[in-house]
């Protein structure tokens, strides 16, 4: 046993190194020379570019807080890219509870709306990491009629630019239609509205 003990050794570090060529570089190569193909921008952090520079990303949330803006989720980190965390907050904690009637309230005044009007749930809540970039059709189209206002534009257009940019389920089955808040606001700078 022990004189074939170096014999088996040597066969040992063969593997392992062979194991490590195939899985840790022609693997991790392969793969990322086909997702680089066939995934080329969510690769790359799906990139927003405006005038040759980036302006943000379709998967990180940003703050909007002017009226001629809509404005996306509640972010527990107030969007610091450097700190991705959600408030871990419960739903029965009165923190949470007075935070999320704070922003109802603050959404409704905002928007023109009646003191017990319903706010979409994903206006006033956080997601898990803070950056969800995302808001349901509902959470944009309450926000038309201040926006046109801010702009100056037809609320009727700005429909038409709301529904232009609404992406549907995932798999056409899970989640909600919903709205990039960055996609939008740059179609407005853009004047796609009108």
């Amino acid at each position: 046993m022990l004189k074939s003990l170096p014999g088996e050794i040597v066969q040992a570090i063969r593997l392992t190194l062979v194991f490590a060529v195939v899985t840790g570089l022609i693997y991790g190569v392969g793969m990322t020379g086909i997702i680089q193909v066939l995934f080329h921008d969510q690769a790359n952090g799906s990139l927003i570019m405006k005038n040759g520079q980036i302006v943000g990303s379709t998967l990180i949330g940003q703050q909007f807080s002017a009226d001629e803006y809509f404005q996306g989720r509640y972010s527990a980190n107030g969007y610091d890219a450097s700190n991705s965390y959600g408030s871990n907050l419960g739903p029965s904690n009165q923190v949470l509870i007075d935070r999320v009637a704070s922003s109802a309230r603050a959404f409704r005044q905002a928007n023109g709306m009646g003191p017990s009007d319903q706010v979409p749930v994903d206006i006033v809540t956080g997601d898990f990491s803070g950056f969800d970039p995302n808001i349901t059709e509902a959470s944009a189209l309450l926000q038309v009629t201040r926006v046109a206002q801010a702009r100056s534009l037809d609320p009727s257009k700005l429909r038409a630019l709301v529904e232009k940019h609404l992406h549907g389920r995932i798999l056409w089955i899970f989640g909600e239609q919903y709205v990039n808040v960055l996609e939008v606001n740059l179609a407005l700078d853009n004047g796609e509205a009108g």
